[in-house]
């Protein structure tokens, strides 16, 4: 077996890092130099949903598993992508539009939907993304997909004032499901090969709610 080529699907983080609204702002700092201190650190202040990053169940729901307490098995393995570019501003992603693209799963219990999104990282548009229903999540669920990835800030709509959201249904099914989202994807559409192996694997953040990742698509030869 032979890793042919590694696929980037994270996105930098910053003090520029677009967060989700009302999250901390990431602050980067010098805190020591090779001139003072004969070395670099640098002093880190961030969310734990910063940048590219992956929810545990414990974000919506106190009686399930925090990212510390979840089998790193979840995390990496063989993904399918699903995608739904060119769809306009919070366009609901739905059973009927994706159902063609899940017929063959088998392996597969990670999936990531590319709607093109990324684009628009760091814009005020970026909240105004596509969004999975409650109807689309619970069908992959039943199909044993227990990890969801997706290029925009929120796998559920993204409430603002004239937008009020549903109560984040997909992430309240996702926990209650002990699975795990994604968030901040960015380069799906570098993914042109099948069978993607994804690697998601968060920093290890005592009792946290989600962590950041460095997330990757793998390219395998047998």
């Amino acid at each position: 077996m032979k890793i042919v080529r590694v696929v980037d699907l994270s996105h930098e983080i910053s003090a520029e890092t677009q967060v989700y609204p009302g999250d901390p702002v990431p602050k980067l700092q010098v805190h020591s130099t090779i001139a003072k201190d004969g070395f670099n650190l640098l002093s880190l202040e961030m969310g734990s949903q910063t940048g590219t990053h992956v929810d545990a169940p414990f974000h919506f729901d106190d009686s399930t598993p925090k990212i510390d307490e979840l089998p790193l098995e979840l995390f990496f393995g063989v993904a399918r992508v699903i995608r739904v570019p060119g769809l306009n501003p919070r366009t609901p992603i739905t059973w009927p539009m994706i159902s063609s693209q899940v017929e063959n799963l088998a392996g597969a219990h990670i999936v990531l939907f590319h709607t093109g999104w990324s684009e628009y990282f760091g814009t005020e548009a970026y909240f105004n993304h596509p969004y999975l229903t409650a109807e689309a999540c619970q069908e992959l669920l039943n199909l044993g997909i227990t990890v969801f990835g997706v290029d925009a800030i929120n796998i559920d709509e993204t409430p603002d004032e004239t937008h009020s959201g549903v109560g984040f249904p997909v992430h309240h099914l996702i926990a209650k499901a002990s699975g795990v989202i994604s968030e901040n994807l960015t380069n799906l559409s570098a993914i042109d090969f099948e069978n993607p192996i994804v690697s998601l694997l968060p920093i290890k953040l005592q009792a946290a709610d989600g962590a950041p990742v460095r997330a990757v698509a793998m390219q395998i030869e047998t």
